[in-house]
């Protein structure tokens, strides 16, 4: 693999996981390190960090406290 690939990957620990838990980034990083864009894409997606998954996490917090207080209307009527 290309030095600049690994100091990329050694610079965020998060991506140091990520490949440790999914070997095959190593072989297609070491064949192709132009797909490093990709590796860092699926590894927020593996995470869970994407925009879409943290809207998804906010409108289920706020489901849950909507709930929490109907709940709470609810036991004080």
């Amino acid at each position: 693999m290309r030095k600049e690939v690994v100091q990329y990957i050694e610079s965020k620990k998060w991506l140091q996981k990520f490949i440790r838990e999914q070997p095959r980034w190593y072989r297609t990083l070491a064949r192709d390190p132009n797909k490093l864009q990709s590796f860092e894409l699926a590894a927020l997606q593996y995470y869970e960090q994407t925009i879409p998954h943290k809207v998804e996490k906010i409108a289920n917090s706020l489901e849950m406290a909507s709930l929490m207080l109907h709940m709470f209307k609810a036991m004080r009527d």
